[in-house]
């Protein structure tokens, strides 16, 4: 970019990193040439042992982390209700799978440091908009004096055919 007078103006760039701390969003702004401690995106530590073998991939791991933490927030990716270490939906339909896959993002929570106490958002996908009110029963288990913001809808169609699958953010305290 020229001015006015043919000098050549130097433009610095700049990074931003933003960051989600329970309600509060703080934007940090480093110039070129700064170095970071560390990586402000990880994939949340013990990730790893959640990959399974998928066989119609020719055994290729699932294409995802099951959480990644940017600072003190983690982002837990969507859970159905498979029996834990397999692939399996637990069996009964919708009123085994909902606690279930409940149960699976309270034990990532849980592996990385966080709880459902933690948790400030929540998006639900159900393979039927009928079983919202049956949903919202089980929910309350989990989510008693504690309520994040929540999002619900209906799929056309949810992971190994699960009938419903859950995501959330959730604030990482630090560790004492």
């Amino acid at each position: 970019m020229k001015t006015s007078k043919n000098k050549m103006i130097k433009v610095i760039p700049l990074v931003a990193a933003i960051a989600l701390a329970g309600s509060a969003v703080s934007l940090t702004l480093l110039s070129a040439g700064a170095t970071m401690q560390e990586d402000p995106v990880q994939v949340a530590p013990n990730s790893a042992p959640r990959y399974f073998p998928m066989p119609s991939t020719g055994g290729e791991a699932l294409p995802f982390s099951e959480a990644v933490q940017l600072g003190n927030t983690l982002y837990v990716s969507g859970q159905v209700g498979i029996l834990p270490g397999t692939l399996t939906l637990a069996p009964g339909g919708f009123a085994a799978e909902a606690p279930r896959a409940m149960e699976n993002m309270k034990a990532i929570l849980e592996r990385h440091g966080s709880s459902l106490e933690h948790v400030v958002k929540c998006t639900v996908f159900l393979a039927e908009i009928k079983d919202w009110p049956a949903f919202n029963a089980v929910y309350r288990k989990y989510f008693q004096t504690h309520l994040p913001a929540r999002s619900a809808l209906g799929a056309n169609g949810l992971s190994f055919g699960a009938r419903v699958e859950i995501e959330c953010i959730a604030f990482v305290p630090p560790a004492k």
